[in-house]
């Protein structure tokens, strides 16, 4: 039980007592610590109900709760309940949370199942920055629900089929480069893509690229070996990517997977009535169930409410991607028994993903669906991140720019670090100030890439936390022996190790409301904050230099400290180093 839910449980019996009748109230963090460390506005909401004074409603529920060795009360303001933990109680946390692997963190999603959607970059196309928020976001989200207890299942759920591959198989027919191909496939075959796709207006060109589709689509051994091919070299080449990423996968189910479900599902949505033809086409209308406002197939124009229906087969036979994201949320109850599906897409989707939630309602497939939107990352002009001829900027390029900015900073600041170990060390300096720069902000917030606000040592960033975590080993490194923490007894008198170990009991709090709203960002706000703490604590505390036992629990704090602001990096996804 975390101190918060501690505290609500007492809270609890004191208002059943007051009350005469069983109730609860929620217990938060309090915003300004000169208030106490938690607060409930219980008195206020209860008063109101009541038409009884607050604060006289206030004290009689403090007259009522049993805080011995845990905490004070007092009220504030107009009926506020504000708790001020003991140092004792303090004390006695973090030396329990030495002696738990989990940090305090409860297994709040244990026994569910949860798929997470992120990533999906189509085959035969490089990743681009825009791929960075849901690679990013998506992996720590998976981090985070497995750190839970939820069993998560991570799908890369990769753009495979499509019109695309006619022109491929063409270009792939007729301009291919061998040699190119076995240097960078990605490169040569969009090199191909881009080849065709400029001769498209030539005649007779966009009949073949169709032609070749349809031969495709009916399984033609030539062009399925093509098309195979496209994907195995797609697939290596992402997959070096994601290796750099520290990012994994537990299925690879491109939209092909689902090739084979897709003329049954469009003849059981007609069947059932959730479907309909129109002009040639079977699309979803809505089934007025809902207020208009809120209904995702209808849509305002100028002369009122009007249909938006969503097409599942067109006119000419041919499936679309509301089809196959059908087929996919089957699979994934039927199949997998999901509990949660966590689809992390960018903004400009929401629409797509609220027909298809109500579709796959109305077809009886239940499950908490989420669409974890997010915004755009921009250039220093506040527009879209481009290349200087217009394109986007490759993944790949944002990586090794990271990669080699940070080599530079490091041999700056630390010249004796050579060879493997630097080149080691500004892998993981870079790569996590991509992630940080990223996983930092609010997730629907558009924001503007810096390369010298990302890699700066000071301020808001993961150089900044990994050298605040290679600070307090290189704290250990001094010890003629090694530290067991799990014997010291901790002693908190100063306000700055009262203050660290107030924020390393909230670790616990702080993990599970990040799921409330998928907000990685709350995680890297609470890293950052633990390591300034820190950074406070160590000027204000001698650690080495302290007298027994004071040496030992300051030591302890050191040691717990460490690990939680590791495991909060982790849970970014992003590796410490053990030198800087």
């Amino acid at each position: 039980m975390t101190l918060l839910q501690e505290l609500e449980s007492r809270l609890a019996a004191a208002l059943t007592a007051t009350l005469g009748e069983p109730a609860t109230a929620a217990v938060t963090a309090a915003a300004d610590l000169r208030f106490g460390d938690y607060q409930s506005n219980a008195a206020m909401v209860l008063a109101k109900q009541r038409k009884t004074n607050p604060r006289a409603l206030a004290q009689e529920i403090i007259d009522q709760l049993e805080l011995t060795g845990l905490a004070t009360a007092d009220i504030a303001g107009p009926g506020f309940i504000n708790f001020r933990i003991l140092p004792a109680a303090y004390a006695a946390r973090t030396a329990a949370l030495i002696r738990d692997p989990r940090l305090g963190v409860p297994a709040t999603g244990a026994g569910k199942t949860v798929v997470v959607d992120f990533s999906a970059p189509n085959v035969a196309k490089p990743m681009h920055v825009g791929h960075i928020r849901s690679t990013i976001i998506g992996d720590s989200l998976a981090r985070i629900a497995r750190f839970l207890g939820f069993k998560v299942i991570a799908d890369n759920h990769i753009g495979d089929w499509g019109t695309q591959f006619g022109m491929i198989i063409y270009g792939w027919n007729h301009f291919l480069d061998e040699a190119a191909l076995a240097a960078d496939p990605i490169a040569e075959l969009v090199r191909v893509y881009r080849k065709v796709n400029a001769l498209k207006e030539e005649p007779g060109v966009l009949d073949d690229c169709k032609a070749e589709l349809v031969k495709l689509q009916a399984g033609d051994p030539e062009n399925l070996a093509i098309w195979q091919k496209c994907i195995e070299v797609s697939k290596n080449g992402l997959q070096k990517i994601y290796d750099r990423l520290d990012v994994k996968f537990d299925h690879w189910l491109g939209e092909s997977y689902y090739n084979d479900r897709l003329p049954g599902l469009v003849e059981e949505f007609l069947e059932k009535g959730i479907a309909r033809e129109s002009n040639g086409a079977v699309c979803i209308f809505s089934d007025d169930t809902k207020p208009q406002e809120e209904d995702p197939f209808k849509v305002h124009k100028e002369e009122g409410w009007t249909d938006n229906p969503a097409i599942i087969r067109k006119a000419d036979g041919g499936f679309l991607y509301a089809t196959t994201d059908l087929a996919t949320i089957q699979f994934r109850i039927d199949e997998w028994k999901a509990d949660h599906v966590w689809y992390v897409v960018g903004v400009p989707q929401q629409l797509h993903f609220r027909q298809l939630f109500d579709a796959a309602a109305r077809w009886g497939k239940t499950g908490d669906f989420k669409h974890i939107a997010f915004g755009s990352i921009l250039g220093d002009d506040r527009k879209l991140m481009k290349t200087r001829s217009g394109d986007n900027v490759g993944l790949i390029e944002v990586l090794e720019e990271a990669v080699e900015r940070a080599a530079k900073a490091i041999a700056e600041k630390n010249p004796d670090l050579q060879g493997e170990e630097a080149a080691k060390i500004a892998e993981t300096v870079g790569i996590g100030a991509v992630k940080f720069a990223e996983l930092s902000q609010g997730r629907l917030t558009d924001y503007v890439f810096s390369w010298d606000r990302m890699l700066a040592l000071q301020g808001d960033t993961a150089p900044y936390l990994q050298y605040s975590h290679v600070r307090i080993r290189s704290i250990f490194r001094k010890l003629d022996a090694p530290f067991d923490a799990t014997a010291a007894e901790i002693h908190l008198n100063e306000d700055a190790e009262i203050h660290l170990a107030r924020l390393l009991v909230r670790f616990g709090e702080v993990l599970p409301t990040i799921l409330e709203d998928f907000r990685p960002n709350l995680l890297a706000n609470y890293v950052l904050e633990l390591a300034r703490a820190f950074h406070s604590y160590f000027e204000a505390c001698p650690v080495l230099k302290a007298e027994e036992p004071i040496r030992s629990s300051r030591l302890a704090l050191c040691e717990l400290t460490s690990r939680t602001l590791k495991q909060g990096l982790n849970l970014l996804g992003i590796d410490v180093p053990e030198r800087m």
